[in-house]
């Protein structure tokens, strides 16, 4: 890696040197800007006031305006012999604990390379100092033209630095607050930290710039002449009226996220629930209502059917039986009427005979 800046660490009287090296760097996408009528490049040209023409890079220098608008020309000369201790050296001043530190303060961060093979010794000597004591060292440095601050800590076994910002260069946050009196219930509480446990923690490593990632694949499909990929539908969900519900709700998704079985989270009424519209009831519940509803209307019909299936048979059989006793009675009516007809005859005939 490229070194930034050389010079050499002040530890009491031990001096250190080192390279800076920057610990970081940046994956965003640039983008140039060009015209949108014919798609040319749009540059900045640097052009002399005075002379108007453009001037080259060595050409340029560095300059203070004055109030009045006079220039003072400052050159790399100049700045190399500031009256100052820490133009060349990362002047260590106090030792303090980790947390002492406000994450507001940081800035950029370096690795300290020691400088050649007589800077090894006294390198570690600092580095296993710093893991001895569990501090971290506050120091002065000069940079890119201002003197800084700076927080020195052991990032494996290489001493890294982390810019800071003067502590009158942090803003107070004075009118950011709510400027309203807001009460807190407990049962909020508990549901905000169960909701906090169930999405855990996360191994850092595993999170990547999706952005990043979108963007390309739109700027491949832009150069391969094809249509950019459509952005996903927005997450369906109503807005939540209810703080309570909205603490039920995420601390159920976060639960299926994970598979877990997700349940009653708390012994809040039913009606607090329903008053937020992205409220949704356990895939379990919807079910055996859903069952009930239709064995229901199911048996409803069939007992129906069958009553209808007796009372016709009912009906069938009693017409059978009145059919059988009309029978019955044409039967018997006939074999009187032939009785009566009989003996008439055998009278007639004996009457001939005689």
């Amino acid at each position: 890696m490229r070194s930034i800046w050389n010079g050499a660490i002040s530890f009491g009287l031990v001096s250190i040197p080192i390279k800076l090296v920057n610990a970081t760097e940046s994956h965003a996408i640039s983008f140039r800007q060009i015209h949108t009528e014919d798609g040319g490049r749009i540059r900045y040209r640097k052009v002399c006031e005075l002379e108007e023409r453009e001037v080259t890079q060595a050409e340029i220098g560095k300059a203070y305006e004055d109030a009045d608008g006079s220039i003072v020309p400052i050159t790399d000369e100049d700045l190399a012999h500031l009256p100052l201790p820490t133009a060349k050296t990362i002047d260590i001043v106090a030792f303090v604990p980790a947390d002492r530190i406000d994450p507001l303060q940081m800035e950029h961060a370096y690795y300290l390379a020691a400088s050649g093979a007589p800077a090894a010794k006294p390198y570690t000597l600092l580095r296993e100092a710093l893991k001895r004591s569990r501090k971290v060292a506050i120091a002065k440095f000069a940079l890119r033209g201002r003197e800084r601050l700076g927080m020195l800590r052991v990032v494996d076994d290489v001493i890294a630095m982390h810019g800071l910002l003067w502590p009158d260069e942090i803003r107070a946050p004075q009118g950011v607050a709510p400027d309203v009196d807001v009460t807190v219930r407990d049962k909020e509480l508990d549901l905000a930290d169960a909701l906090m446990d169930t999405l855990g923690e996360v191994d850092l490593q595993d999170l990547h710039d999706e952005y990043r990632e979108a963007l390309e694949e739109v700027i491949a499909a832009k150069a391969a002449g094809e249509a950019p990929p459509e952005a996903p539908e927005p997450a369906a969900g109503g807005k939540v009226l209810d703080l309570m519900a909205a603490l039920e709700n995420s601390v159920r998704a976060a639960k299926q996220s994970r598979g877990e079985e997700t349940g009653e989270e708390t012994g809040e009424p039913a009606k607090e629930a329903e008053e937020a519209e992205v409220r949704h009831l356990p895939r379990g519940k919807r079910t055996g209502g859903a069952a009930k509803k239709t064995t229901a209307g199911k048996s409803a019909p069939a007992a129906k059917k069958t009553a209808a299936k007796k009372t016709a048979a009912a009906k069938k059989s009693t017409s059978k039986s009145a059919q059988s006793s009309r029978s019955a009675k044409k039967t018997e009516s006939t074999t009187k009427s032939t009785a009566k007809k009989t003996p008439a005859k055998k009278t007639a005939a004996r009457k001939r005979t005689a």
